[in-house]
């Protein structure tokens, strides 16, 4: 660490390799925290998290209850042992709550004073946080799985939503209606995701094996259909054009957007190029996943080298994403764990599980990382771990003040 310092304090090492560096040592020394415990409130399962990306500071949880739930992550009490409280929640005597299971949360991009929801009654609200009321409502004719806004777009509000039927629907906060389809699949839409990179770019994953990339903007159809045999002849005419052997049902973009992880019920994961929709090839063993739904697994963000972070039953499977090596198992849970969520600010892990917990993995810091005085150790002597990933380094997150 000393000679990182010094490097950084002389010039002769980029500041940011420092920075990615310790986000490495402290994501390799994640546990479950003795120390920290999130109030529950949820009264079955937890289905899906989100952190806001302006502070980093408030967490929203919703449930198979229907109920969605607000937590300040912040130890304002400067005590070693602490409580995540809820500051607030939309409980089932909520006139605005959701009739049925909530599968997905996601925070406004920009801003905390808005967030959005999906649920099983076929509704995509949109809140206020400050009145914590439904400012919009969108309506569907299916069943709601996945739905996403873009966390890079500065010239549109579309969220994507994945349903029960074949087809994508985007729908323009700006003009409070749906303003097209995308059509191409087969089979539900099990999950739906925009790049972090360009954009208008989105990735849809189906139960008909299927992974697409669309440009928005087109009228023509999808970019590309992933192909797990990139174009080779396999010897199932069916597997033909199709990203894994089973539904997909989870996706996930590195954080620089130059890759995408894709999970199916075939208990493989694998890693694409997001420009050429190439198969990497990276072997990452199984994988087990048996949801019957959409599958929320995350990425970190700022380290050497990335890591995946995958729900594999009551169980937490962590992943370096470039080489496939499975680094760890994070244990805690009771139930089979369905959704979590990277803190990138103190590398931390939030996860929700059918227990109705949600638990917090943080960094182990009792035991200090040895000074390059005792163990010399450079970054290109260090393990791949810690040296940079082939991809071009992600972009810096910009917090502005933002209060809710």
């Amino acid at each position: 660490m000393l000679s990182f310092l010094s490097a950084r304090q002389s010039g002769v090492e980029d500041p940011l390799r420092l920075r990615r560096a310790q986000s490495t040592r402290r994501v390799l020394a994640l546990e479950l925290n003795k120390d920290r415990d999130v109030e529950r409130i949820h009264g079955s399962g937890v289905n899906t998290l989100d952190i806001e990306p302006v502070e980093g500071r408030y967490m929203l949880s919703g449930g198979s209850d229907g109920v969605i739930v607000l937590y300040d992550l912040e130890n304002s009490s400067r005590q070693p042992y602490y409580t995540c409280k809820a500051v607030c929640s939309v409980g089932r005597s909520h006139p605005d709550v959701h009739k049925y299971s909530v599968e997905t949360v996601q925070w406004y991009p920009h801003d905390t004073g808005m967030f959005t929801s999906s649920s099983f009654d076929k509704t995509l609200k949109v809140w206020d946080t400050n009145t914590l009321q439904a400012a919009d409502v969108f309506t569907f004719e299916e069943t709601i799985y996945s739905h996403h806004m873009s966390p890079a777009a500065t010239k549109h509000c579309l969220v994507a939503v994945g349903t029960r039927g074949p087809k994508v629907q985007l729908c323009d906060l700006k003009s409070g209606s749906c303003s097209h389809i995308l059509q191409g699949h087969r089979q539900e839409i099990l999950a739906v995701s925009w790049s972090p990179r360009y954009d208008y770019i989105l990735a849809t994953a189906s139960a008909d094996s299927r992974v697409k990339l669309w440009d928005v903007r087109r009228a023509s159809g999808c970019l590309l259909t992933l192909d797990q045999h990139n174009g080779k002849k396999s010897q199932a005419v069916e597997s033909a054009n199709t990203a894994h052997n089973g539904k997909v049902n989870g996706l996930c973009f590195t954080s620089d957007g130059l890759h995408l992880l894709t999970v199916g019920t075939d208990n493989r994961m694998r890693l694409w190029n997001s420009s050429s929709g190439e198969n990497t090839l990276v072997n990452y063993g199984k994988v087990c996943n048996d949801s019957r739904k959409g599958l929320k697994f995350t990425v970190s963000c700022g380290c050497s080298s990335e890591f995946a972070f995958v729900p594999y039953g009551s169980t937490i499977a962590v992943y370096a994403v470039y080489s496939g090596e499975h680094l760890t198992m994070l244990k805690g849970h009771y139930k089979s764990v369905d959704c979590c969520v990277f803190q990138s600010n103190f590398q931390e892990l939030y996860s929700g599980s059918r227990d109705c917990n949600i638990l917090a993995w943080v960094p182990s810091l009792y035991e200090p990382v040895p000074d390059d005085d005792d163990e010399t150790c450079s970054v290109d002597q260090a393990g791949p771990e810690l040296r940079d990933p082939p991809a071009s380094l992600p972009p810096e997150c910009h917090h502005c003040s933002a209060t809710i």
